[in-house]
């Protein structure tokens, strides 16, 4: 219980780290706004009727999304590289906490964040949505809520991959500015790596990060919201997972490994 509880503490710690900067609170305002406002745009462009809410949430979410994403790879760069900015990482070090429990604490800290950004960019685009469009639902109706939430999802999937990157970057290279970098060229580029390693072209490319973190490919042209047929390269939903999954352990134990292995005092 007393280990718990003091790694209770220093989760709390983090959190604080984070939350009391007004920069995660400005970030916070701006995906919340644009979650409120977008809705209100696309019924000016789109008018109410005939127009389920569940389609213009979708839309906002995904455009949301984009912004979600940069701010929640800004505060996995900073979590272990803005200790050495600062020159407080010491103060951690020489506390009856091990690296791997500090690691950790930043590490729950950085996907809490992005749960919680994430939750509002949906919560808000739902409920601008729920007031400005039609709750008659249509044949079919239920498929294009089942979409919507698959899509978002799938979303929340990259972002996870992308801070998991961001993370590792940052615990290894000390960089903040490297890590963000880094995470945003990957994000402007995928589709250009994908497009390059062609997995109907290459086989081994079907092992390559890139053409395997947007598992909306996966998503049936049946949906009403209008997303894409999956691939025909022989590739599945359920192969992509795997592959993401082995390249998250990768960057998690090169994380852990070199943090707690590096002298990070010096």
């Amino acid at each position: 219980m007393a280990a718990l509880s003091s790694f209770g503490n220093l989760l709390l710690n983090e959190n604080m780290k984070v939350f009391r900067r007004a920069r995660t609170w400005f970030m916070l305002a701006i995906l919340a706004l644009i979650s409120l406002l977008l809705p209100l745009l696309l019924r000016e462009g789109l008018g109410s009727s005939g127009v389920l809410y569940w389609q213009p949430a979708a839309t906002t979410v995904q455009i949301a999304f984009f912004l979600n994403t940069i701010f929640c790879v800004v505060i996995a760069a900073e979590s272990v590289a803005g200790e050495f900015t600062w020159g407080t990482i010491k103060l951690l070090l020489i506390r009856p906490w091990s690296r791997s429990k500090i690691l950790a604490s930043k590490y729950l800290t950085v996907v809490g964040f992005s749960i919680m950004s994430t939750l509002l960019v949906i919560g808000l685009a739902m409920l601008s949505s729920y007031f400005l469009f039609s709750h008659d639902v249509p044949a079919g109706g239920s498929v294009k809520a089942s979409s919507a939430l698959t899509m978002w999802l799938y979303l929340y999937i990259d972002l996870f991959i992308t801070l998991a990157i961001a993370f590792m970057v940052s615990s290894v290279f000390r960089s903040g500015a490297l890590a963000i970098g880094l995470s945003l060229f990957i994000m402007f580029t995928q589709s250009i790596f994908s497009a390059i390693f062609n997995t109907e072209r290459y086989e081994w490319a079907k092992y390559v990060l890139f053409n395997n973190m947007d598992l909306s490919r996966y998503m049936n042209t049946s949906s009403e919201l209008g997303f894409m047929t999956g691939p025909s390269d022989g590739m599945t939903l359920g192969f992509s997972i795997a592959v993401l999954a082995v390249y998250y352990v990768i960057f998690m134990v090169i994380s852990w490994v070199v943090f707690n292995k590096r002298d990070v005092a010096g």
